[in-house]
């Protein structure tokens, strides 16, 4: 009877640790997850993103709204870390971790970098999620069209970094 017992206490701890270990296991994404690591001057730089496709899709004035904050990726908010102080679009950026948002625009866009990280990147209502009195460094930057790129990339420069998509390269600079 004791051996019994043993046997199904443990068959049941045992099959909570399978539960466990399957639930903890993270979400099928539809976007892959992509890290880029660079230098900026003697900095050091990651940036942390989702990068969907175009699918056939209008990104720009479609899927991401002209004039409307935009997580700058999919799923949690990008973020962009770096190890030394950056000067970005001429406006100190302290050294530190970013979450980093686009606002799309057929004029100037705007990048906003934003001390709150780790949250998902849309709020239920489809804002973008961050809290506006977080934003560290909000500046002006200019679009250029290119061929179709289409993942979302994120890629080093000479001048800082560019975000890459559809038919869009957004160049940002930064020292």
């Amino acid at each position: 009877m004791k051996n019994l017992k043993f046997k199904a206490v443990f068959s049941f701890l045992a099959l909570m640790l399978v539960y466990l270990g399957v639930s903890a296991q993270p979400m099928d994404r539809k976007s892959p997850h992509e890290t880029v690591k660079g230098t900026i001057g003697s900095a050091n730089v990651t940036i942390v993103y989702g990068s969907p496709r175009v699918k056939g899709r209008t990104i720009f004035g479609g899927l991401e709204a002209w004039d409307k904050a935009w997580r700058a990726g999919a799923d949690e908010a990008t973020t962009f870390e770096t190890d030394k102080d950056l000067m970005v679009q001429g406006q100190k950026l302290p050294a530190g971790k970013y979450s980093l948002f686009f606002t799309p625009s057929q004029g100037e866009w705007t990048v906003t970098f934003n001390s709150q990280v780790g949250q998902w990147g849309i709020k239920r209502t489809g804002e973008a999620n961050f809290d506006a009195a977080k934003n560290v460094v909000v500046a002006k930057v200019k679009a250029k069209k290119t061929p179709l790129t289409e993942n979302l990339t994120y890629a080093f420069t000479p001048t800082g970094f560019a975000l890459n998509w559809e038919n869009v390269s957004v160049p940002v600079m930064v020292k």
